[in-house]
């Protein structure tokens, strides 16, 4: 586990997979919103009368929210690359398909 190559062939695989990159968008989002109710209900006391734990549970959240968003912005850019690859191969096939049928 203390692998640096392991780590790095983990992350490689969650990013690249679409639906483990967006399950891991997913349940983020959600240890984030648990995070945040937690942090300022029921641990509210506690966490002010120690502010290295208050400041290093926030900085947790923000963490994984920040992760949350890279992931998003990361299949933003990905489902749109995608999309534009298919959509020229598509036109690619259909100027294809025209110039056969003028052929006939």
């Amino acid at each position: 586990m203390n692998d640096p190559k392991f780590v790095i062939q983990v992350s490689k695989g969650l990013i690249r997979d679409q639906r483990a990159r967006r399950t891991l968008m997913f349940y983020s989002v959600l240890v984030v919103l648990v995070m945040i109710f937690v942090g300022s209900t029921l641990l509210w006391a506690w966490l002010r009368e120690h502010p290295i734990l208050f400041i290093g549970y926030w900085f947790g959240c923000a963490w994984i929210t920040l992760l949350a968003m890279l992931l998003a912005l990361y299949d933003l850019v990905k489902v749109r690359g995608e999309m534009r690859r298919e959509r020229r191969r598509l036109e690619r096939e259909l100027v294809e398909k025209a110039a056969e049928e003028k052929r006939r």
